[in-house]
């Protein structure tokens, strides 16, 4: 069914955290996979610390080779397949963003994170190109701050805004989104003494709303 892949030109940016909070989010109403083709297998390094939703599949690939292939076979098992792909500009992740419906491009509100975030919107209009189809793509804020933001965060958050299409809800920095890392599971199976998880509960809700929405509005696109 749907694929999303999470894609920055490099590591640190809350790609790998957005995806397991988005699967963990959809798996309370749909069957989902996770497709780890990052050759660190972080996500893969939080599926073996916890107990994770029954309705999500973690799938270690990151051969260019396979790659396609093992997303084909996902989408026949899962309602929304999810890719975490490496954090460099490489043939499977083309490969990858061929086959998206929607590419999640994480950014913090940092300058070294916003240039990079643009370097993955290059890479995907190139590939874009390639194929002649318009991969649909849209930046995700992560990390971010719950409370007040700096002046130079503020001005970075809204230059990006103005030029670039984005969502309108962010991935707050919140101690129970990292911990997730540390403890595996959900925001559901975080231990008792986690603070923030009812806030990071609805912070997660909003993303996975919108992502829904924007699926929407890409398929009424694509048909009109």
């Amino acid at each position: 069914m749907s694929v999303i892949s999470f894609a920055t030109s490099k590591g640190g940016a809350g790609k790998t955290t957005a995806c397991i909070v988005l699967a963990t989010t959809f798996a309370d109403q749909l069957k989902v996979s996770i497709i780890d083709a990052d050759p660190a297998y972080r996500i893969n390094r939080w599926a073996e610390k916890g107990s994770y939703p029954k309705n999500i599949t973690v799938i270690k690939c990151a051969d260019e080779n396979k790659i396609m292939d093992v997303i084909e076979a996902e989408q026949k098992i899962s309602d929304v397949v999810l890719v975490d792909l490496e954090g460099v500009a490489s043939k499977l992740n083309s490969y990858v963003f061929s086959m998206s419906d929607l590419v999640v491009g994480p950014t913090g509100d940092e300058q070294q994170d916003i240039e990079d975030a643009i370097l993955t919107l290059k890479q995907i209009k190139l590939d874009s190109r390639a194929t002649r189809r318009d991969i649909p793509v849209k930046i995700l804020f992560t990390r971010t701050k719950a409370a007040v933001k700096s002046r130079l965060e503020k001005k970075l958050n809204k230059q990006m805004r103005e030029n670039v299409d984005c969502f309108k809800t962010e991935l707050k920095t919140r101690t129970a989104f990292s911990s997730i890392h540390n403890s595996g599971g959900s925001l559901d199976s975080l231990p008792s003494d986690v603070s923030g998880v009812n806030k990071a509960k609805q912070n997660a809700k909003e993303i996975a709303m919108e992502i829904i929405t924007t699926f929407h509005q890409v398929r009424k696109r694509a048909v009109a």
